[in-house]
């Protein structure tokens, strides 16, 4: 269910072409997106998909090629002096000067922000207090991405971009970043979120639009995403013709899969009809539909890999 708060972004018809002529690409095919104010919305997007060249254009860093997108009601590019002091932007890589200590860069940092907060308190919020006088260089990678997210944070934002945030942080970190952005939820603040972590985007985002060859091919709650995707039942091939299982689709190859849209019914017939022959059904697993199911489809089997080397930063 969409948020009844006014919409902080909304875009129709986004498009973004590199190239001119015959060597023209469109990375970006035609984008509608509406986000509301305290949302957390996640945007995924299989490699290539064209997720960065949207965040790009949303952030007002370039000028779409075809479109409009307004961010609190302007144009980001245009009006960039009157959007840009509301946001808050934590790249995927921020290559902060390695010679500045931690206090240094957030100081340096805080001069272009228009009505910041201090360093102590960001500091605080990411968990470096004790790491101020270190040098930048001298962090470990995740400290590293601390310190841009405590850059991102120093201008007090109402609409953060998050790109990647929590790549390179130990379990334990990621956690507390986790707690960090739920307290940034609830204290009003919109957030656009990018993460090759499937776990993260379910457990942060209100809701997720996943990205594919430049379009949006699903948007929506994480229930609405996987509610109409088929679960998946598999096991050894018995060695017996399989079962009538009505709506179902099976495909019987050495391993049996059966995708269902009725995944306890459909496996209480499978379980009954084992009982009644005698089979044992061997390296039986029963899966619901989850967000990784849905991407993987999305996805599409371009190219064989794991969720996280399909799903990209690139544009």
């Amino acid at each position: 269910m969409r948020n009844t708060q006014p919409d902080i972004i909304t875009a129709r018809g986004l498009r973004r072409t590199y190239g001119r002529g015959e060597t023209a690409f469109e990375a970006v095919t035609g984008v509608d997106l509406d986000i509301a104010e305290g949302e957390v919305f996640a945007l995924l997007g299989t490699n290539g998909a064209g997720k960065t060249s949207t965040l790009d254009m949303l952030e007002g860093l370039v000028a779409p090629s075809a479109g409009q997108v307004e961010v609190f009601g302007l144009d980001p590019l245009r009006h960039r002096a009157e959007v840009r002091p509301r946001l808050g932007i934590m790249l995927q890589s921020g290559g902060l000067p390695a010679e500045l200590t931690v206090a240094e860069t957030l100081e340096m940092w805080r001069g272009t922000c228009t009505n910041p907060t201090t360093a102590d308190v960001v500091l605080a919020q990411v968990g470096l207090s004790d790491r101020a006088g270190v040098r930048v260089g001298s962090l470990s990678g995740g400290e590293q991405r601390r310190v841009d997210m405590a850059c991102a944070l120093l201008g007090r934002p109402r609409l953060l971009f998050l790109d990647e945030p929590t790549t390179g942080l130990d379990p334990e970190s990621r956690r507390g970043t986790w707690k960090l952005l739920a307290d940034l939820k609830a204290s009003g603040v919109t957030m656009v979120l990018t993460t090759h972590y499937l776990d993260e985007a379910e457990e942060l985002a209100d809701r997720i639009a996943i990205m594919h060859k430049g379009a949006i091919a699903r948007n929506g709650t994480l229930r609405e995403l996987v509610d109409d995707h088929p679960a998946r039942i598999a096991f050894d091939h018995p060695g017996l013709p399989m079962p009538p299982l009505p709506g179902a689709r099976i495909d019987a190859q050495a391993t049996v899969t059966i995708s269902t849209n009725d995944l306890q019914g459909h496996l209480f017939e499978l379980l009954a009809w084992a009982r009644e022959t005698g089979v044992r059904l061997t390296g039986l697993e029963a899966r619901a539909a989850s967000l990784e199911s849905v991407f993987l489809d999305i996805a599409g089997g371009e190219r064989e890999g794991t969720t996280a080397e399909l799903i990209g930063a690139q544009r």
